[in-house]
């Protein structure tokens, strides 16, 4: 799946590859409301127009970055003892890395998605389809009220995380005590959390 308008391939996908790499460097730089397609195709030393041939706005052009880190990332390692709540920790610790490793871009993605823009919409699909198919594949065959659970947790904790509520290490953490709960059929609440509530 192309992250820009159209199919590219030789000098062109070494262009799209130079405005991905100037968009990452530009959002270090500069606040997200300042980011302009055309700052990050001066950035590229490509011309605005040619930018624009890929990428309908900066939205879709950081939307892309996170679509190809995501999608660059190796498969994460398997358990010997097959898949469960340790393979889930590790699975989300490599994808929280992402964001964790350059918070000026976990930032800008958490507006760039928002967008109501045909190609972030088409991204936006693409990127939780990628992050619900890793975690799948952490979790193993499990019914789907779990991994339906788990999904909606991890994208739940992505935004406590990019608040500063939460860092991307408990991230991992608290997913997998919440997968390591559901799998052995426990309440969420646990007894003594329980008793302090009331």
């Amino acid at each position: 799946m192309e992250p820009v308008r159209r199919i590219v391939d030789g000098r062109r996908a070494d262009t799209v590859q130079r405005l991905l790499d100037a968009a990452v460097e530009e959002v270090r730089t500069v606040d997200f409301r300042e980011l302009s397609v055309r700052s990050v195709a001066k950035r590229a030393d490509v011309s605005p127009a040619t930018a624009y041939t890929y990428f309908a706005s900066k939205e879709h052009l950081v939307s892309a970055v996170v679509w190809q880190k995501l999608r660059d990332l190796p498969s994460p390692r398997r358990s010997p003892n097959g898949p469960g709540p340790a393979d889930l920790a590790r699975t989300v610790r490599a994808i929280a890395g992402l964001f964790s490793a350059e918070p000026e871009l976990s930032r800008a993605c958490t507006t760039a998605l928002l967008a109501d823009d045909p190609e972030v919409r088409r991204l936006r699909d693409q990127i939780g389809m990628e992050i619900a198919g890793r975690l799948q594949q952490a979790l193993g065959p499990v019914d789907g009220t779990v991994s339906s659970a788990v999904s909606t947790a991890f994208v739940g904790s992505l935004v406590l995380a990019g608040v500063g509520y939460l860092s991307f290490d408990q991230l991992a953490d608290e997913l997998a005590r919440i997968a390591e709960m559901l799998l052995a059929g426990q309440p969420l609440v646990t007894r003594s959390r329980r008793t302090r509530q009331r």
